[in-house]
């Protein structure tokens, strides 16, 4: 099964459209969101296109392919306008790895979860990478919408336990 995974759209409805675009074109499987779906955040200036309603439409039209991780700027009102649930953390296997899929705000590589997975996937810092360290791949997809420390609007693709990151 072929996951892309992407993070941090924060509202914006430019990205949304690059993300169905490249979902399409990766004929992905599934689609899973690591959080922080439509709100900017305080710290974040309003991205591209900045639109919740239009982001929620696009991928209400996508739920039957969809995860959706909860960020650290998600509340229980984005559900009011979603067709899918938002879900804490996440745990995937593939190509005989398991991978466990989080926001980012609480594990990340410099606060693993106690249960020791092949990989971490996660968001919430805007710096897209994959790197080891120890026995243990730790991935973050960058932000679709606002990157951070010079890092492209990336995400990442999972196939047969293999992790790629991309230029969206």
């Amino acid at each position: 099964m072929k996951f892309l995974i992407a993070s941090d759209l924060h509202g914006s409805f430019y990205y949304a459209k690059q993300l169905k675009k490249a979902f399409e074109e990766e004929k992905a499987d599934k689609l899973i969101l690591l959080g922080d779906i439509y709100n900017h955040g305080p710290r974040n200036p309003l991205p591209k296109e900045y639109s919740p309603q239009e982001v929620a439409d696009l991928l209400n039209g996508l739920k039957e392919r969809l995860i959706v991780i909860k960020g650290n700027c998600d509340s229980q009102v984005d559900t009011l306008i979603s067709e899918f649930s938002f879900i804490e953390d996440c745990v995937l296997v593939s190509g005989g790895k398991t991978f466990f899929l989080t926001h980012g705000h609480v594990f990340n590589k410099d606060n693993p979860p106690a249960t020791r997975f092949d990989g971490v996937i996660y968001g919430h810092f805007h710096t897209g990478f994959i790197e080891e360290k120890g026995s243990i791949i730790y991935a973050n997809t960058g932000s679709l919408s606002l990157p951070k420390g010079g890092t492209p609007n990336s995400y990442i693709i999972l196939e047969d336990g293999k992790l790629i990151l991309k230029e969206i």
